[in-house]
């Protein structure tokens, strides 16, 4: 390895990368400010328009795009040693280059058209490509984390790369301008003039692979977790673990859902997750009592639950849950140091920091694989108060029933439909979830209850959509539902609403309905 061109957006770690090629006597090409910093720390770099004989133009806009330097990246050795020595093109061994930054450009809110068309790089894509093309007799470089081992390589290898690392940092080259070219299309394809405002005409998924899974959602499939490019909000995909046993598929959907879920309550609050399903939601005054209310819920089903808390997990809450139950996975915006040891004697249990809220926005999309295509739509994250509600019985909620209604409809939100949560003094009394009848969610919901002593006298009703029929209203007034939160929206309402009026029962609707499948 003779030559290298070095021109990167991300400076990280270039001047220690760069030093290290000059002490292997590679020599060092450069361009702006790569090069400024190379000079500035006492590296010896040639600025590419030195080395072309051309300047720079346009502003910066042309400066790599010359033959000696495209010729000296493609060129084969085994085949152009002849016109290149015509031509005085030197062959370029290694390419190091990452582009501007383009998706993060366009992620802030100010960001104009002219300022995303001035971040598209072009000489780049086009060196990343020529060098990935031509791995056989050239490297490419696009990520700071592949500095280490390609110096290591260099000195154990008298100066030279293998085929193998070679060949993956081609690899790594191509997904990244390809990542970097969707970001590209799906920005300037909305603003299309018959685009659409929120859903690209071409839909380019920016993923990367985070880890293999052990396997699938069974143990004959297998999985992978990916991550999605220019996310800001805290997710499951991007906690950070803590301890415990590599995460299944299924424990990564489950504290997806619990996640989200817990993330709706400003109060401190605990969500218990089974089967991607709620099965115990609470709030407190403080992170154990929530988790207590929670867990009483359903005993039964929290056993191998997931456990979500939405303020940073205390050594108290911590130990109380371990002693009391096994759970897969804990999550929590932050754990405590002397959580921390608490759960340290329980190794398996997986625990996860979700880490805070950032600053910045990227449209985020729901997807669902259907045969041969995919169903995508943007998050359910309407939410409701007390003036988007419209009450439609004779008798209005008071203002305990109206808190447990709008608590029961944050909490309905993540059941799945057919779903009926039973809620009293921010706790759930009873959840009854994915039934074909609603009328059959509200019969589960009452008999897990039961089964707990929770009486439901006197707690209120959530349903995901409307009642189609009555029967639902007449299976809660025998339950002692006093107050029932739904979209509305039926042909039968006349019908349900006089069925409440019947009863005495307190009903507000909220035209929003929160389907989950």
């Amino acid at each position: 390895m003779r030559r290298a061109l070095i021109s990167v957006s991300d400076k990280s770690g270039i001047v220690e990368f760069a030093r290290e090629l000059s002490k292997l006597n590679i020599e060092l090409l450069s361009t702006g400010g790569s090069a400024k910093l190379l000079h500035d720390n006492g590296i010896s770099v040639t600025e590419v328009s030195d080395y072309t004989g051309f300047p720079e133009i346009m502003g910066g806009r042309v400066k790599t795009l010359h033959p000696k330097i495209h010729g000296g990246i493609l060129g084969r050795r085994d085949m152009d040693k002849e016109v290149m020595r015509q031509h005085d093109i030197a062959p370029i061994d290694l390419v190091v280059i990452n582009l501007y930054p383009f998706a993060t450009t366009v992620a802030t809110r100010r960001c104009s058209l002219e300022s995303a068309i001035e971040n598209i790089d072009i000489g780049g894509v086009a060196m990343l490509r020529a060098a990935a093309k031509n791995n056989t007799h050239v490297a490419v470089v696009v990520e700071p984390t592949d500095y280490n081992d390609i110096i290591a390589q260099l000195y154990t290898n008298n100066g030279t790369l293998n085929q193998v690392l070679r060949f993956e940092l081609a690899v790594k080259a191509f997904e990244h301008t390809a990542q970097y070219d969707g970001a590209i299309a799906d920005y300037l394809g909305k603003r299309l003039p018959s685009g659409d405002s929120i859903f690209p005409r071409a839909l380019n998924l920016r993923l990367q692979r985070e880890q293999v899974l052990r396997y699938g959602e069974n143990p004959h499939q297998r999985g992978a977790l990916y991550v999605e490019e220019g996310i800001f909000e805290p997710g499951i995909a991007t906690s950070k673990v803590i301890q415990g046993k590599q995460l299944s598929y299924n424990n990564v959907v489950d504290a997806d859902a619990a996640l989200e879920c817990v993330q709706q309550f400003s109060a401190a609050a605990c969500v218990i997750v089974k089967h991607a399903n709620p099965c115990g939601v609470a709030t407190g005054e403080n992170l154990l009592q929530a988790y207590e209310r929670a867990y009483r819920t359903d005993p039964t089903s929290a056993f191998g639950g997931i456990i979500a808390m939405n303020q940073e997990l205390d050594a108290k809450t911590a130990n109380t849950i371990i002693e009391r139950q096994f759970v897969e996975v804990l999550i929590a915006p932050t754990i405590s140091p002397a959580a921390r040891e608490v759960l340290a004697s329980k190794k398996n249990i997986r625990v996860l920091t979700r880490g805070a809220q950032q600053q910045g926005s990227a449209e985020s999309f729901d997807y669902k694989r259907v045969g041969g295509g995919l169903l995508v739509q943007d998050h359910d994250a309407k939410d409701i108060d007390q003036t988007s509600i419209k009450v439609v019985s004779r008798r209005s909620p008071t203002n305990a029933e109206l808190e447990d209604l709008l608590f029961a409809w944050r909490v309905v939100k993540f059941v799945k439909s057919n779903a009926i949560v039973y809620a009293r003094d921010q706790q759930t009394i009873g959840i009854g979830a994915g039934q074909m009848s609603r009328v059959y969610s509200a019969k589960i919901a009452a008999i897990k209850a039961s089964d707990e002593n929770l009486g439901v006298a006197g707690s209120v009703m959530a349903s995901d959509a409307f009642f189609p029929f009555r029967d639902a209203i007449d299976a809660a007034h025998k339950n002692g539902i006093s107050a029932i939160i739904q979209p509305g929206g039926s042909k039968n309402d006349d019908e349900i609403i006089a069925a409440t009026d019947e009863y005495g029962i307190a009903m507000v609707v909220t035209g929003t309905r929160h389907f989950r499948h």
